[in-house]
């Protein structure tokens, strides 16, 4: 499934290798996952959300502040993805892997699907790959998705940034793209306790090119923040944590207890070639 990122001809496995037949080759890391970010494509020496903003975010997620999420989305792709006898599916921004190995027990129990994780961020797919042994995790750019044409029958986006002429590419003709993102009112709370004036998320879904839009999904609730250590690890995932000081941090931790999480889930069904 994979292809090689220097010059596009497909990857075959060599012990704990991956090779072209023009001699490149990546290593397969102990851990499972393979690093197919070649080093002139990186923009910094650790691109992606570094190990500190992985281990809040893992945290926050593990202790289950967003599983209403994964679990609507895992109904999604049951109710458009299972109907495929061995889907391949591509989770594309995979992060550290919470919401791929959720959708891979998921679907599996509908269908024999195989699931891909992909990021740019070596320490997030690290830890993916640590998660579940079952899911092929890649580092890769989303911009240049080491994968050939029509590979994948669905692709799961949250938040990250990508290209839409590359997850066109890489879907087959009636496949399906499921992204998330922030709707009007996501951490409103948060946001109110840092800006004068919060402007909300635009909700306008973004248009990708050979893709119809199916149905536009709102998924909001409260989130109650039983303890400190859970708000500085929401803090710390999200932009904020760059931008705000320990003490700022802390106090905005010690206020927090309740915050509204609010998504936007939009199904897209790739209509033309």
């Amino acid at each position: 499934m994979y292809r090689c990122p220097l010059c596009q001809h497909s990857l075959e496995r060599h012990g704990q290798q991956l090779r072209c037949d023009l001699g490149h080759s990546f290593d397969i890391a102990k851990q499972g996952y393979v690093n197919l970010l070649p080093v002139q494509n990186k923009r910094s020496k650790s691109p992606g959300d570094n190990a500190d903003m992985m281990q809040a975010r893992r945290n926050f997620l593990n202790a289950g502040y967003y599983q209403a999420l994964s679990d609507q989305l895992n109904q999604f792709f049951i109710d458009y993805v299972a109907a495929y006898s061995t889907p391949n599916v591509l989770d594309l921004g995979c992060g550290e892997g919470y919401y791929t190995a959720r959708l891979q027990s998921a679907l599996n129990t509908k269908t024999s699907a195989q699931i891909w994780g992909l990021d740019i961020s070596k320490e997030a797919v690290r830890y993916a790959a640590k998660r579940d042994k079952n899911i092929q995790f890649c580092v890769a750019s989303a911009y240049d998705l080491p994968f050939p044409d029509q590979s994948f029958d669905g692709l799961m986006r949250i938040y990250a940034p990508s290209l839409a002429s590359e997850i066109g590419r890489v879907t087959r003709p009636g496949g399906w793209l499921i992204t998330v993102q922030p709707a009007a009112d996501h951490l409103i709370e948060l946001k109110q306790a840092i800006y004068r004036q919060p402007q909300p998320h635009d909700e306008t879904p973004e248009s990708v090119e050979g893709f119809t839009l199916i149905k536009q999904h709102k998924l909001s609730y409260q989130m109650i923040l039983d303890n400190e250590t859970d708000r500085l690890n929401l803090i710390n995932m999200t932009p904020f944590g760059w931008k705000l000081n320990a003490e700022q941090k802390q106090n905005l931790a010690q206020s927090l207890q309740q915050i509204k999480a609010d998504f936007l889930i939009h199904v897209q069904q790739k209509t033309n070639n």
